[in-house]
């Protein structure tokens, strides 16, 4: 497509004399401004798809694909409602669970907290949690011995392996005095680090019969779950999975998906990224306009060298791919650099994050504000390669008109003067 002519000429052209410095900076600028684009870009989008797959992993890996409640006082035969839930197609386990909102106090401060009853055998199905103990031991939460608390929790009140936590529900037993809520106190056998700030700030695991009792779910005779909590094998059918089970259950029961349970943090993800691929793309177009002022510029000052190729019988096509070049080598050298970079840091931004924080003494990211305590980071082929077509499509739009300019000089006005 070029002859070694033409690129032995841009060649020529991008390596400006002293008198025509002015020009190989503003090239110079124009690719370090297509870099940080095309690196920037690529770094926003993997810490946005490592969020979203973070979250949901947590997400999932603690509530299920679908939770499935009951419009009455709980959902009693569970076991059988799990075999029935599992038979179905696509179904690939499902537990019962015991939920509740309370408050828990230890040595005169006091939380909000969620529980969560779940049985032993069914934490093997949750690897997620039971990989994420980091001080206790899980064996003793599984006979039964005590609760488990997430580590912002046992941080924030001063918890410690052995001490005991106290609960306070407000649907208590109705005395004389009034209704009385229902107090009880717990050792802590175990304590879990998620790394989402809201499981690991706000919720504690109970042993199943356990949280039956304290939330009155085994009175007068009765052996009641407060849901059911089912996995799918594909995540993303949940929601038309869920729909399906919910015409075959009946009104008795409420379904919700984890898309629809979630739906606030996801979105406000989706936001965010889609806000920053658009304020970084215009950082690429901002770079894309320097190489059209600098090819404006170096056409003018190569006036009268077109002029002279022209006379030499050079065409109009070949003149303008000599500067088309010119232009496209700054966009093809920039994305490459910025591709080089933007991978490495996306690579490494748990490294990164590390790094910055001790040098500067705290915590870079509060996980109260974004949902993690870490930068997770997961670079989508796909979208490596939509941001480098777009950042070269964006340089080669930007080289046409200064090359076509080039190309329409009148050979007789180059040479007037000379």
């Amino acid at each position: 497509m070029f002859s070694a002519f033409e690129r032995m000429v841009a060649l020529r052209y991008l390596r400006a004399r002293r008198q025509e410095g002015i020009i190989s900076v503003i090239a110079l600028f124009s690719l370090i401004g297509i870099a940080l684009g095309v690196a920037t870009l690529i770094v926003v989008l993997a810490v946005m798809n490592g969020v979203r797959g973070e979250l949901i992993k947590s997400i999932i890996g603690l509530e299920g694909h679908i939770s499935i409640y009951s419009r009455g006082p709980g959902i009693g035969d569970y076991e059988r409602m799990a075999e029935a839930l599992e038979a179905v197609p696509g179904v690939s386990s499902s537990l019962p669970k015991v939920e509740g909102q309370i408050m828990a106090s230890y040595r005169g401060q006091a939380a909000g907290a969620m529980v969560a009853g779940l049985r032993a055998q069914d934490l093997a199905k949750k690897p997620l949690l039971v990989s994420k103990i980091v001080a206790g031991d899980i064996e003793a939460f599984k006979r039964g011995e005590g609760v488990a608390l997430g580590s912002r929790m046992a941080e924030k009140m001063g918890i410690q392996v052995g001490d005991s936590i106290t609960l306070i529900s407000p649907e208590g037993r109705a005395t004389i005095a009034g209704v009385v809520p229902r107090v009880k106190a717990y050792p802590v056998v175990a304590i879990f680090s998620i790394g989402m700030f809201a499981y690991d700030n706000g919720l504690i695991l109970m042993p199943f019969e356990e949280a039956q009792v304290y939330f009155k779910l085994r009175e007068n005779g009765a052996d009641n779950a407060s849901m059911m909590e089912v996995s799918v094998d594909n995540p993303d059918q949940a929601g038309q999975l869920a729909r399906a089970l919910a015409q075959e259950l009946g009104s008795e029961f409420r379904l919700y998906d984890w898309k629809s349970s979630n739906s606030g943090i996801f979105q406000a993800v989706i936001v965010q990224r889609n806000v920053m691929f658009i304020i970084l793309t215009l950082i690429i177009v901002v770079a894309s306009f320097n190489i059209i002022s600098s090819l404006i510029m170096l056409v003018r000052e190569k006036g009268r060298d077109v002029a002279i190729l022209r006379t030499m019988g050079a065409s109009r096509a070949s003149v303008m791919r000599i500067f088309f070049m010119c232009g496209a080598g700054v966009g093809v050298l920039g994305t490459i650099v910025g591709v080089a970079l933007g991978l490495l840091i996306a690579f490494n931004t748990e490294n990164i994050q590390l790094w910055l924080e001790s040098m500067m003494g705290h915590r870079l990211f509060a996980d109260e504000l974004y949902f993690l305590s870490h930068l997770p980071s997961r670079v989508e082929a796909s979208e490596v390669v939509t941001v480098v077509v777009m950042s070269l499509a964006l340089s080669f739009l930007a080289t046409l008109y200064p090359a076509r300019r080039a190309a329409t000089l009148d050979p007789a006005e180059g040479l007037r003067y000379e």
